[in-house]
């Protein structure tokens, strides 16, 4: 039985990584989908160009939320990175029909851990 997975990455430490992922995924025969949000991609080197052709070779995709980023993101992973842009609303319709998202690699907390967390 094939997935419909999506990976929502919001923290660029975990882009490459994550995009990785979504390609293992969809190595094991799912629907993988990696989504970005808020950043811009690394520098794109050769390896992590090959996994993207190889998720869209596979029927996943990988997408830049673009009204989450600011323009010179947007700018960078769609026309340089070549993201697949999404907005929020087009990616809740998808998340709809998703038979698995996970949040993968949170972004750095603003705040520390209450003083009863810390022992």
């Amino acid at each position: 039985m094939s997935l419909k997975i999506y990976f929502l990455i919001a923290n660029r430490q975990y882009i490459t990584d994550g995009i990785r992922s979504t390609l293992g995924q969809s190595v094991e025969n799912h629907f993988s989908h990696a989504c970005i949000f808020y950043q811009k991609m690394p520098r794109l080197t050769e390896y992590v160009k090959e996994n993207m052709e190889w998720i869209r070779d596979m029927e996943g995709d990988v997408f830049a939320v673009v009204d989450t980023m600011d323009e010179e993101a947007k700018k960078y992973n769609v026309e340089e990175a070549g993201l697949t842009p999404i907005t929020l609303e087009e990616l809740a319709q998808k998340l709809r029909e998703a038979d698995v998202i996970i949040g993968y690699g949170m972004p750095k907390q603003k705040h520390g851990p209450p003083p009863a967390c810390a022992d």
